[in-house]
């Protein structure tokens, strides 16, 4: 398989009336490199996002030219092909799960389902559910899909979104979606590395590269060993010991470690406190938006599993363009198609219960009412919080839910006048007090690129102090961090790449905050109340709080109802029958 994909886009160097393509990757894969060139070339041309067009020399020409006068241009952005994720387990294992939902018996009378909220968790449950032959209502109550994966468009036509989002080859339901949908091709993937920016060499980065070779876990075995500029040996060597039983032991010993945080559970193992420092402050801020002292190490325990389990696990890509119309709007066109519905601006005031306490109808913020044969909730949990009839909140399996908060997170995009050069075509970790992970979006995302201007997109985390600051207050304390990550280009008093706009984007609640002790509190997705059911990445599914955990949350949800089946059509049936006696009584 050839290492190089579709070249999206170059930072280019002109040298008399020609401009010249070098790329520093050797491994061509079983590809000659003039059928490698020549396939860029053809891409690169015809991709519509392209303002330059590339004359290609010959190789040997190139390699002359090189040698008499070795200034090289670098590839700054190199989309790489889809890895090989369909033959995992997890993959498989989900899309049987997925499957099953199309091969199921076909109701003899579809039910109708509302489901209030039009994020990832909403959209996958509507979507099963109309796979299954059921006739979905999904109700939003903003003008735009995607909940915690929301964008909008500002007045110069330029997106900014809810976050930073990035698919990872971990991600077997996310993954087996795309298929489903037949949007693959909408995923850039990237480079199989980790990159973290060194804040005591400002503007300097260390890498972890996954070699391509390699079966997992050697891969990321061997990208940790190589990294000599992180942690010393010693400091290796003691993290391996202790990551011992959690390889050893499985998904149960990962499980049982909710109860300790970051921090402690690698001082317990003997870790050195620098390994927490160096690594894992960044990777709990990417995780969860909070630091080790508080996060819970099953979150970190899970996503190193996958990590290093399988070999793409770690493996990123970036979505093609924005959330709302790249990824969401194909699974509302897909409910569509069978029959769903999904309407916008329909926010809900209130829960009505029937006489014995199941769900009677959703209330507007209108006054209108929905009605249905089951009910999802599909809203973060906080909102799920605040509409909870009080006849429902001295159920156990509800009460649990006070446990689970969501966290503050603050999204920063920011336009500059220039291209920055110290950046790449890939996720980096700034290891910075304020910040968790950033981005040049006009490198990574082929609808945001932009050859003469750089658009960062940065995760403000922690966020729990700043997320009632001013945008301008956010504004400066990023730009003094960016000093330290691009020294020679970025000043905090704008002497230097200078701020076009800005947009910040402030969610006071985001995915729920994995702290120890959060694992019991988890709800299934059937709830006590029968025709009452929860999707959302809080709820129970083995991904926690992520895009992943929200699409699977949805099947889990979709299952539990098509498993219903009977019940929630005798329930409906039965309940129409009495509102006709009342009706004929009356």
């Amino acid at each position: 398989m050839p290492q190089i994909g579709l070249v999206s886009a170059v930072n280019l160097r002109v040298q008399g009336n020609s401009a010249y393509l070098w790329s520093s990757r050797s491994s061509l894969g079983t590809e000659s490199q003039d059928v490698c060139l020549q396939r860029n070339l053809l891409c690169f041309g015809s991709s519509d996002s392209m303002g330059h067009k590339l004359r290609i020399r010959t190789p040997s020409a190139t390699t002359r030219r090189l040698t008499k006068d070795f200034n090289p241009l670098k590839v700054v952005c190199i989309d790489y092909p889809r890895p090989e994720l369909d033959n995992t387990v997890n993959y498989l294992e989900a899309a049987l799960l997925s499957s099953s939902f199309r091969t199921s018996s076909r109701p003899t009378k579809p039910l109708e389902i509302v489901i209030a909220g039009a994020g990832l968790g909403g959209l996958s449950t509507a979507k099963y559910l109309a796979d299954a032959g059921h006739k979905p209502i999904l109700l939003e109550a903003r003008d735009v899909l995607g909940g915690k994966v929301a964008a909008w468009k500002d007045d110069d036509g330029d997106w900014y979104e809810t976050g930073l989002h990035i698919f990872f080859g971990a991600y077997p339901n996310m993954q087996n979606l795309f298929g489903e949908l037949g949007i693959d091709d909408r995923l850039q993937w990237k480079e199989h590395s980790m990159i973290f920016a060194m804040p005591n060499k400002p503007g300097e980065f260390s890498r972890f590269d996954f070699p391509e070779a390699l079966p997992a876990p050697l891969n990321g075995i061997l990208a940790i060993l190589k990294n000599n500029e992180m942690l010393t040996w010693p400091e290796k060597v003691k993290f391996a010991i202790g990551l011992l039983p959690a390889m050893l032991g499985g998904q149960s010993y990962v499980e049982a470690q909710d109860g300790l945080s970051v921090k402690d559970w690698m001082r317990k193992q003997g870790v050195p406190d620098r390994v927490t420092d160096e690594v894992f402050i960044a990777m709990s801020k990417a995780l969860n938006f909070i630091n080790p002292d508080e996060l819970s190490m099953q979150c970190i325990l899970i996503a190193l599993n996958r990590f290093l389990q399988e070999k793409h696990g770690s493996k990123m890509a970036f979505l093609d363009g924005n959330p709302p119309e790249r990824l969401c709007m194909p699974i509302v066109e897909h409910i569509e198609s069978k029959g769903g519905q999904v309407r916008l601006n329909s926010r809900i005031k209130k829960i009505e219960l029937n006489e014995d306490g199941s769900v009677k109808c959703f209330i507007l913020n209108n006054g209108s009412t929905i009605k249905g044969d089951a009910f999802v909730f599909a809203t973060p949990v906080d909102i799920l919080k605040l509409l909870l009839p009080e006849d429902w909140k001295e159920i156990p399996y509800f009460q649990k839910l006070e446990k689970l908060v969501g966290v503050p997170v603050i999204n920063v995009h920011i336009w500059f006048d220039r291209k920055l050069k110290n950046t790449s075509d890939n996720l980096l970790f700034s290891r910075s007090p304020l910040l968790s992970v950033y981005a040049d979006m006009s490198v990574t995302c082929k609808e945001y690129y932009n050859p003469n201007q750089s658009m960062l997109e940065l995760v403000f985390a922690p966020a729990e102090e700043w997320i009632n600051r001013s945008d301008s207050e956010i504004i400066d304390a990023t730009m003094k961090e960016l000093a330290k990550l691009f020294p020679d280009e970025i000043s905090a008093d704008q002497s230097k790449a200078k701020i076009l706009k800005y947009h910040v984007v402030k969610t006071p609640r985001s995915v729920y905050k994995t702290v120890p002790g959060c694992e019991p509190c988890r709800p299934l997705q059937r709830s006590p109340i029968e025709g009452f059911y929860l999707a959302g990445d809080y709820t129970k599914q083995k991904y926690l709080a992520s895009m992943e955990g929200a699409v699977l949350s949805g099947k889990l949800c979709a299952e539990a109802i098509v498993q219903d089946y009977e019940l929630l059509l005798g329930r409906s049936q039965k309940m129409l029958a009495e509102a006709s006696v009342v009706s004929i009584v009356n």
